[in-house]
């Protein structure tokens, strides 16, 4: 079996995607397309080619874009919404995601997420979703990963948490696995710091 790092299969063939946090585009031999720059949001959005224009405009009403948004004036939040917007037009059989809801209010977000639940039960698309964010990912998320330093700690189908069967929500369960995790970390005797110590929950 190879390294999933070089199999380029899914990328060759356009189905598998990802969305950031950079502000900027790659589209194809253009390269990066700043999203700050003196655009509307419809030069940007239409300037994505083979589009369907069905999807589109259901992207454009789900994140209530206007079209006539100049990108270098808008809010973060705002040019957010044109960045997930410009990522989301083809549609992925895998799609990435790294924190790209940390501008979006509370409505957008909720929005966007159940966009992702659709794209996955019509389409049959797999998301995995790295966030520190966990308002609302009980109804959302089908399994979780949890790594600590670098290192894999689980791997469970939400249903099958025992922490969130006694719990109101993900974010309280996450919290005291980071509260405990802390704790173990300040009885461990003091070594130089390792090269990568994030702790980073994903879906």
């Amino acid at each position: 079996m190879g390294s999933a790092f070089h199999d380029t299969q899914l990328v060759c063939s356009g189905d598998l995607s990802y969305l950031g946090g950079s502000w900027s585009k790659t589209v194809g031999s253009a390269g990066e397309i700043p999203l700050q720059g003196d655009f509307s949001a419809e030069h940007m959005i239409f300037g994505v080619e083979g589009t369907d224009p069905v999807r589109r405009e259901k992207l454009i009403d789900l994140l209530d874009i206007d079209l006539q948004w100049r990108m270098h004036k808008v809010s973060d939040g705002q040019r957010r919404r044109v960045q997930i917007c410009m990522g989301l037009l083809h549609p992925f059989k895998v799609l990435l995601l790294d924190e790209v809801t940390v501008d979006l209010d509370v409505v957008a977000r909720m929005d966007l997420l159940e966009f992702f639940k659709e794209e996955c039960d019509q389409r049959g698309a797999t998301i995995v979703y790295a966030t520190h964010i966990f308002d609302g990912l009980e109804t959302w998320a089908t399994h979780l990963a949890y790594i600590q330093d670098g290192e894999l700690k689980r791997v469970e189908k939400l249903t099958e948490v025992n922490e969130l069967k006694n719990s109101a929500n993900l974010l309280s369960v996450v919290e005291s696995w980071l509260r405990s995790e802390t704790k173990s970390e300040k009885k461990k005797p003091t070594n130089p710091p390792a090269q990568n110590q994030n702790t980073s929950p994903f879906w």
